[in-house]
């Protein structure tokens, strides 16, 4: 345990933001999941549904700054091919 009272606060709001981090990754791996199971299930309508949503949480998780922006790029285009496929 740190001794500087400074440290202390700030191992308090990394634990905090560490447990945002998990919850919104969280997040956005059940939606891409969503994606993925909508997709083997050939369901056309339900995938595009799932796709926006999941979109729209990669989005959400860039600007948070939980993931980097390329790697939203790349999980929205694997995604999308997939869906596309259909």
């Amino acid at each position: 345990m740190a001794n500087i009272k400074s440290q202390k606060k700030r191992i308090l709001t990394n634990e905090k933001a560490r447990q945002r981090n998990n919850s919104v990754k969280s997040e956005v791996k059940s939606a891409i999941r969503a994606v993925i199971t909508a997709v083997e299930s050939s369901n056309k309508d339900a995938a595009t549904v799932a796709l926006k949503t999941a979109s729209r949480k990669l989005d959400k998780a860039v600007s948070k700054g939980v993931i980097h922006a390329n790697n939203a790029a790349n999980r929205k285009s694997g995604i999308s091919k997939r869906v596309n496929a259909l």
